[in-house]
């Protein structure tokens, strides 16, 4: 399925497409050393976000896709070098507005999980 939103997103700080069809997406991120906030490697918690939201954004998958809001849980801890995939499910459609569930995996392990409230504006938010 082509990809109609979000076009401009930068692969190497939120993910990769793995997957795009109707109500769901697949994302990838591989964490690298610029996302680490310590000398143990720790990569802070935005890029986990940015790699859930942009797969709810994807699930939705229209122009005009906005965040609303969003209830996340951190699980486990992620590294420096962790290959991450974001699996999202638009599990509510209500015209305008769509509930995506998102989980991010490091391979079987989930390490964080969330529910993303999206809005399909009539025109881009910026216009």
């Amino acid at each position: 399925m082509e990809q109609r939103t979000h076009r401009l997103t930068s692969e190497r700080l939120v993910g990769r497409p793995l997957r795009i069809e109707p109500g769901r997406a697949e994302v990838e991120l591989l964490t690298t050393e610029e996302m680490a906030v310590d000398e143990y490697g720790l990569v802070h918690g935005g890029f986990t976000f940015g790699l859930a939201d942009y797969a709810a954004m994807l699930a939705v998958n229209e122009p005009t896709v906005v965040l609303g809001k969003a209830e996340v849980r951190f699980l486990k801890p992620v590294r420096v070098g962790d290959r991450l995939v974001a699996r999202a499910e638009v599990v509510e459609d209500l015209g305008r507005k769509k509930v995506a569930e998102v989980g991010v995996f490091r391979g079987k392990e989930k390490v964080f999980e969330g529910t993303f409230h999206c809005y399909v504006l009539e025109k881009h938010v910026l216009e």
